[in-house]
């Protein structure tokens, strides 16, 4: 299950499914690390905001939420049509009251691997022919997880 990637906004929020990341130290904090490709208007916000929420669900609100991940936040009101509370944490941030759990972050650091980071010929390759668009290529996404909270 991919957590719903959320970042405050002057109007409300936006949001998006996660396509990959973790949990990891960094800087000695735990911290969550996420990919994002550089064009996604979630990433700009979360440069904007320096803060940003994961939310797991269970299962049961899988397709309550994959509309998150088809529709870009920056031409649509997405939000207007997802059937989930919007809830604002004590921190300020925004998240779903529906979530099993939200990990709540503040950004540490952003940046970009370089194709000579890679060694595999197999993700030399895989690179060359994926990210032939600029706005495709994977930023990293580090923020310190500063708040947890779970469902009873």
């Amino acid at each position: 299950v991919f957590p719903i990637i959320t970042v405050k906004t002057s109007d409300g929020c936006n949001a998006m499914v996660a396509s990959g990341g973790g949990m990891a130290v960094h800087f000695r904090k735990p911290a969550t690390w996420l990919l994002f490709p550089s064009n996604r208007y979630t990433l700009e916000l979360i440069r904007e905001e320096q803060a940003y929420t994961l939310s797991f669900f269970s299962d049961v609100y899988r397709d309550k939420y994959l509309i998150l991940g088809e529709k870009s936040g920056r031409n649509s009101n997405k939000m207007a049509e997802v059937e989930l509370t919007v809830i604002e944490t004590p921190l300020g941030n925004m998240a779903f009251e529906d979530a099993r759990l939200i990990l709540e972050c503040k950004l540490t650091q952003i940046t970009m691997a370089n194709a000579e980071d890679f060694y595999s010929e197999e993700a030399k390759e895989y690179l060359a022919e994926a990210y032939t668009d600029p706005g495709e290529i994977r930023q990293y996404v580090f923020g310190e997880i500063t708040g947890v909270w779970t469902k009873k």
